[in-house]
């Protein structure tokens, strides 16, 4: 449940102090380590030639010392690994272990240019590193080994890769990332199999050494992620979710994303959260210390998203000791509460589908902005609005995996295939609502164009053939409806606004069956300059700009432009108001868990073995958008509404955090709980009794 990483530094040997770290392990409670062992460095004393021993290791084994001390507290304990880059000595014997560049040059490492980049795909890792995990193994029989940056440092056009894709495919490797090029299509899926097969290679060698041990590598993610997330959940028993801290204008709640992104395959299968307590900016200072704030913020946002706690740890000297005491409380009070932190499932009732076909297939190059984008603009939408939701693998769409929602966001999932957009039509035939935005399913899996959405009939909506924009200063109008003189529930909130802005990309389209409600109707662009040109050409269309349709007791909403991209983009509060009003339209049933007042939260909701949690992280800073977090900014009362499981009652329910016991009202089955306020997290829990 909780883990501890010390990745030593190479001059660590007879340095730092061991009785140090081993002593802080049982003041955390940490019950699990990752131990740095070899692959750039051997911190024991390996017999294997050209593995790299520290230059201090001398005749000691600190990895060996680490090992027998954490087992001594009772602990798990897996091996760290990192063969990314290797030695003068290597490239002299073994040139053709070394990373290739497009120019035909061997690869000088980027930082420590004395070193030199391996080949992630060759016999440096399929022989070489096979051996160092199976001397590890047998020698100290860890419970697994962790392998970091396993998957090569960029393109490689080493001789191995060179004629092994062309092998496999008939065709040389790639030198433009055009992803509707054969040769970069047929690249991904090499890639993907190669890495796939080495992960296999190294897992079947230590099992034949210790049956109970496997290999973790460290991989997976969201659409970005390179290697299948299907295929990983598949294959993984467990999986540490490697994203340690903020950079840039990352928001706190990208940590629990991460969590959901990784939850989406692995299901139930416990997944742990590295959080580093030094800065992640490009300049990489790996020995700084992170402000309180900050660490804590990103951490518990994890927990509350489903991961267990990782502290990193570079080098084992402590120049810093600031970081230590905020990871002990944070720890001690996860060990205490461990029981409400065993989650069994989500309550959401709410998911948001990502495709990792969709940017490697439609996207290429701009991947970023036009998949990740309006994904990280959905789910600002959705966590303002403090609706508790999950995350969907596109290749997951069957009923085992979606049926316990009753609505899917899609997010610009462009790319889907005949057999997809079919689970999503059935789907919704089962009871299921969806909401769509811009090119969702214009293009097949392999990002190929379609003449027309393949999913126009739920839509109701036809492409017409043209995208416009980047739009400048263009609008929509805000309707009522004809007969009724009432606006749509989807603009609630808006009341007083006659128009809104409208998005920057948008697809034109035709209503495939009379639109009798139009919500959004288009006003196109016009001059922005000279000022004196600044008036709109025309005031008002028949363009529908969101198509609203039902289905029985299912529901689709499609938003031909941007509106999420445009949100990420931009924060037009009223773009946030549309999402959120769209959610709960489409989603119309009573929901799990409401929240009231003041701030920003995150909002989560988990149901264990005897209990259920709603997590409230508040995100209510000056900072949060660009860190880091000085200090935390307390919220004011929060309501809190949740509806029990059937036949269950509540037996207790008190505030983790905070240690108060809140005012509660009980009716029909359902609670209303007063949270007073809400400093950095707090954690609602519910004793259950039948």
């Amino acid at each position: 449940m909780r883990w501890a990483q010390l990745t030593l530094v190479e001059d660590d040997p007879g340095k730092f102090d061991l009785q140090f770290w081993l002593d802080y392990f049982r003041r955390t409670h940490s019950d699990a380590a990752c131990l740095s062992a070899g692959g750039c460095v051997a911190y024991y004393p390996t017999q294997i030639p050209f593995h790299h021993r520290s230059q201090w290791l001398g005749n000691t084994d600190p990895f060996g010392e680490l090992v027998a001390g954490c087992r001594k507290l009772g602990m798990m304990v897996i091996a760290r690994t990192d063969p990314h880059a290797t030695y003068e000595d290597v490239y002299q014997a073994h040139p053709d272990w070394i990373a290739i560049d497009a120019q035909g040059k061997p690869s000088r490492h980027w930082a420590s240019p004395e070193m030199w980049v391996t080949c992630g795909l060759g016999p440096y890792n399929f022989e070489f590193m096979t051996e160092v995990k199976k001397e590890i193994m047998s020698r100290y029989r860890v419970d697994g080994i962790f392998i970091n940056r396993w998957d090569g440092s960029g393109m490689c056009y080493c001789e191995h890769c060179r004629n092994n894709f062309k092998a496999a495919s008939g065709l040389d490797l790639p030198r433009a990332n055009d992803p509707q090029h054969p040769a970069r299509r047929q690249y991904i899926l090499w890639r993907q199999r190669r890495l796939f097969d080495l992960w296999q290679l190294w897992d079947g060698e230590i099992r034949k050494i210790n049956s109970n041990a496997c290999v973790i590598p460290n991989t997976g993610g969201g659409a970005l992620s390179s290697l299948d997330m299907k295929q990983i959940g598949e294959r993984a028993e467990t999986l540490f979710a490697d994203r340690q801290a903020r950079r840039g204008l990352m928001p706190p709640w990208a940590n629990g994303k991460n969590a959901k992104e990784f939850r989406s395959t692995m299901g139930r299968k416990p997944i742990v959260g590295i959080f580093s307590v030094g800065l992640e900016e490009p300049y990489r200072w790996k020995d700084s210390v992170q402000n309180e704030a900050e660490i804590r913020i990103w951490a518990v946002d994890g927990i509350a998203n489903g991961l267990r706690p990782w502290f990193t740890k570079f080098s084992g000297t402590l120049h810093d000791r600031r970081w230590l005491k905020g990871v002990e409380d944070l720890y001690r009070w996860h060990h205490r509460w461990e029981k409400y932190l065993r989650n069994e499932a989500p309550l959401a009732r709410v998911a948001m589908v990502y495709s990792q076909q969709t940017a490697w297939f439609y996207a290429g190059e701009q991947a970023r902005q036009k998949v990740e984008d309006p994904a990280l603009g959905m789910y600002h939408a959705l966590v303002e609005a403090r609706v508790p939701f999950e995350m969907v693998h596109d290749r997951w769409l069957d009923s085992a995996h979606i049926d316990q929602f009753k609505t899917l966001i899609l997010p610009n999932i462009a790319a889907l295939s005949d057999a997809q957009c079919q689970q999503l039509r059935d789907y919704v035939r089962r009871g299921g609502s969806l909401i769509a935005t811009y090119e969702t399913s214009l293009y097949d899996e392999w990002g190929v164009k379609r003449t027309d959405f393949g999913l126009a009939d739920l839509f109701g909506a036809s492409f017409q053939g043209s995208v416009e924009g980047p739009m400048h200063n263009s609008y929509l109008r805000l309707e009522t409806d004809a007969q009724t003189g009432r606006a749509h529930p989807i603009l609630r909130g808006l009341e007083n606004a006659p128009r809104i802005i409208n998005g920057v990309w948008r697809l034109e389209v035709r209503a495939t069956e009379k639109v009798t409600n139009m919500p959004l109707t288009l006003i196109p662009s016009y001059p922005d300059l000279p000022m004196e040109k600044l008036y709109p050409r025309v005031l008002k269309t028949d363009n529908p700009q969101v198509f609203l349709r039902e289905f029985g007791k299912s529901r689709v909403v499609y938003f031909p432009w941007d509106i999420d991209r445009s949100f990420w983009d931009v924060m037009c509060v009223e773009h946030g108001l549309l999402l959120r009003n769209a959610v709960e339209w489409a989603t119309n049933e009573q929901k799990p868990v409401t929240v009231s007042g003041p701030g920003i939260l995150d909002v989560t909701a988990w149901r264990q073995k005897q209990s259920m949690t709603v997590h409230l992280v508040n995100l209510t800073n000056p900072m949060m958008m660009k860190g880091p977090f000085r200090e935390f900014i307390p919220i004011g009362q929060q309501k809190v509404g949740v509806r029990l499981p059937e036949g269950k009652t509540a037996r207790k329910v008190h505030l983790l955090v905070s240690g108060k016991t809140p005012h509660v009202e009980r009716a029909n089955g359902h609670l209303n709980i007063i949270v007073p306020s809400v400093v950095d997290h707090e954690v609602v829990a519910i004793d259950l009794t039948t």
